[in-house]
């Protein structure tokens, strides 16, 4: 049996008055996805554990089925792998942002969602005026980008931006664990130096002009050394892809072994390429026997705080990636185990990643349904895979459940599973 995850990040949310009292992900119409839940099994996963921060990078190498507490080193590092950066077992990589301040307080964690082309000036003008042998910047997507400091300790903490919009950067500025940490004080005195440099750059000065927020001042987080990791073929045979829009899913495909499918489109917004990441997966499907498919843009609308434009979100995975996958597996010789879910809750109330479970389905052509008929935070409670966490998961998931005789709900031939 082939295997899909469509992953939703940031899907789950609390009730919003504005919505009637209801999550995004009550509020949305999701007919494909309700149809999908009817002729599947529900339950409830941890995918943060309670004294580690609730990130996408821990979240989604939970849902993979790794034990995130032996092999988490920092979201850093997993992009690097993304952007072919190689991070010798003595350099510390870290995620660095271009963010907005606003008189003294972190407007928004995404210098307003700097275009790709224009935050490639900023982390230029970066290298030239702080760059040297031991500190480099690497470019990225948007506004997510990297950081390299040759023989960093990672001996101290930060706190990523989107978890404190509006806090005052200086009350969150890099801190030792210890008594002292030379590199916390270094990635202070980064952080002070780049605004000087940003805000002076002719970019941010026209995006100001033209009333849109400026890329003023780095905030590098998430600080860590290279990971050791098995691949899926490694811990359980198989061949797979992944596909996503963001350098950090992309970074744990490579250490998972899985082959990295960039989509045309793919933005990380509401925008994106949803139907263009749909037929990708499809195509992977094909000829892999796993597929991993990311998809950002409700974890950012719950960001923005924007409640209605994470329903518009949650209505497009919908029809324009949920609907055509299940067609289009529907129709495969080889029946297809579909599993759907957030990686976390990113409510839009607090504007931050929440370790709350997540909802989650999955269907296994063939077997008898639990009777959930709406896919949502509270359905699933109910539903017969009750609370899972750790690799529960995946190792359900990946299960060759037994068929219910005659059964025949349209998910794939009645081959015999694997």
């Amino acid at each position: 049996m082939k295997t899909i995850i469509i992953l939703a990040d940031g899907m789950a949310d609390y009730p919003i008055e504005a919505l009637g009292g209801k999550t995004p992900l009550m509020a949305a119409r999701t007919p494909a996805i309700d149809s999908l839940c009817s002729r599947s099994r529900c339950g409830l996963l941890v995918t943060v554990p309670a004294d580690m921060p609730p990130g996408s990078e821990i979240a989604n190498l939970a849902v993979l089925g790794y034990d995130v507490h032996r092999v988490f080193q920092g979201r850093g590092v997993l992009e690097a792998a993304s952007m072919g950066v190689d991070i010798a077992g003595n350099d510390l990589a870290m995620r660095c942002n271009l963010i907005c301040i606003e008189q003294g307080r972190i407007k928004n964690h995404s210098a307003g969602h700097i275009s790709s082309e224009e935050s490639l000036q900023l982390i230029r003008a970066l290298n030239e005026s702080l760059a040297g042998p031991a500190i480099r910047f690497h470019p990225g997507v948007s506004y997510r980008h990297l950081l390299v400091i040759r023989d960093g300790a990672n001996d101290f903490t930060c706190t990523p931006p989107h978890d404190v919009p509006g806090a005052e950067f200086a009350t969150v500025l890099p801190r030792a664990r210890g008594e002292d940490s030379p590199t916390a004080r270094q990635l202070t005195d980064l952080i002070i130096r780049s605004q000087a440099i940003l805000g002076a750059h002719p970019l941010n000065r026209l995006r100001l002009a033209q009333g849109r927020d400026p890329g003023n001042s780095i905030w590098p987080w998430s600080p860590g050394h290279r990971p050791q990791m098995k691949t899926y073929r490694e811990l359980y045979g198989l061949s797979g892809a992944v596909i996503s829009a963001v350098d950090l899913i992309f970074g744990i495909g490579v250490y998972a072994g899985l082959e990295p499918i960039h989509v045309p489109g793919a933005t990380g917004l509401y925008d994106t390429n949803y139907e263009g990441k749909a037929q990708a997966a499809c195509e992977a499907l094909r000829r892999l026997d796993f597929v991993f498919l990311h998809v950002e843009a409700s974890d950012e609308a719950g960001h923005e705080g924007d409640a209605a434009l994470k329903v518009r979100t949650i209505e497009a995975l919908d029809q324009r990636l949920v609907k055509p996958i299940m067609a289009c597996t529907a129709a495969m010789a080889e029946p297809v185990a579909i599993a759907l879910l957030p990686d976390h809750a990113t409510p839009c109330a607090v504007r931050t990643h929440t370790r709350d479970a997540v909802p989650f389905l999955i269907h296994h052509p063939g077997t008898t349904p639990d009777g959930i008929a709406e896919f949502d935070e509270e359905t699933c409670r109910r539903g017969s895979y009750g609370l899972l966490q750790g690799d529960e998961f995946i190792r359900a998931l990946l299960a060759a459940p037994e068929r219910t005789p005659d059964a025949n709900d349209g998910g794939g031939k009645e081959n015999s599973v694997k």
